[in-house]
């Protein structure tokens, strides 16, 4: 049976175990303020070589900020993840960042990253967000998740979250 809680700080490590494998055969490019679909092949086997270590102190940050993480478990085994960062950014100051979301390969096509995504959304609209700004991968199968939900292209990107990750696909969504 999948349940569904907050983390505690000493679960936040877990997100590791998710299964990241995926293979991905187009990526998208922003070109012009569109989205453009081009060939690209990946084997995706998980997490890259160190991400761990680079990022986990990173959710940690995030964690003690009072960001919000949450996680579905399979018995004991995180199987996914969702993590909502605290600090409203944009111009005015009305989005948080989904910051982290993943569901391990094997659990993928039930709704439960559809049900991470709105849970989250839920939790940025009661703590005042009026948006919800996503840094995604430019994988097919991810961008078209997030627009499938109703995710927009940002019309204007965090400027710090975009020299991060200028390849992503930077997204938004209102929560209300």
């Amino acid at each position: 049976m999948i349940i569904g809680r907050k983390l505690t700080r000493t679960e936040v490590e877990q997100v590791w175990i998710i299964d990241r494998r995926e293979v991905i055969h187009n990526i998208y490019h922003l070109v012009e303020d569109a989205l453009e679909l081009r060939p690209a092949y990946f084997d995706v086997q998980g997490w890259p070589p160190g991400e761990d270590v680079l990022y986990t102190p990173i959710l940690l940050d995030c964690y003690d900020r009072n960001g919000w993480c949450y996680g579905l478990f399979d018995e004991a085994r995180m199987i996914g993840v969702a993590v909502l960062e605290s600090k409203l950014i944009g111009d005015p100051k009305d989005m948080l960042q989904l910051k982290f979301l993943h569901v391990s390969q094997a659990y993928r096509g039930r709704g439960l990253g559809r049900q991470l995504f709105e849970h989250a959304k839920a939790v940025a609209r009661a703590r005042g967000a009026q948006r919800m700004y996503v840094s995604a991968t430019p994988s097919e199968h991810t961008i078209n998740f997030y627009l499938g939900l109703g995710c927009l292209i940002s019309k204007r990107p965090d400027p710090a979250l975009l020299a991060l990750e200028p390849d992503d696909i930077h997204l938004e969504i209102r929560t209300g």
